[in-house]
């Protein structure tokens, strides 16, 4: 059984960072991309990043503020956070397009319990 864990919220001032980490764990598997999403209070989970092989892609409200980066060798992906707003409050999730090595290989999409991040102006 594969598991996504997050760790890396906290409460932090505008203008601050964090780091976000989410790291897999199990056996037998392989992952190709991962993600992180956010949801704020009454809306919608919202693409923030996502990494696959050398190409990375963000939405345009954390562009030149937040960097993705992935340590394969830990199967780990992470979320620097700079230069944060109020608006950037949310849970934080990731999630991994992981292949099971099984009798039968197949590729499910893993998500993780979510971080709380919450800028204070």
């Amino acid at each position: 059984q594969v598991q996504l864990v997050e760790s890396g919220g906290g409460l932090v001032q505008a203008g601050g960072s964090l780091r976000l980490s989410c790291a897999a764990s199990g056996s037998d598997f392989s992952i190709s991309s991962m993600g992180w999403y956010r949801q704020a209070p009454g809306k919608q989970r919202d693409l923030v990043a996502t990494i696959s092989g050398g190409s990375t892609n963000y939405a345009d409200s954390v562009k030149g503020r937040f960097t993705i980066s992935r340590d394969n060798a830990k199967n780990t992906v992470y979320l620097q956070l700079n230069s944060l707003k109020p608006e950037d409050t949310a849970v934080y999730y990731c999630n991994a397009y992981i292949t099971i090595f099984s009798y039968t290989n197949y590729q499910r999409l893993y998500w993780g319990q979510g971080t709380q991040v919450t800028v204070s102006s």
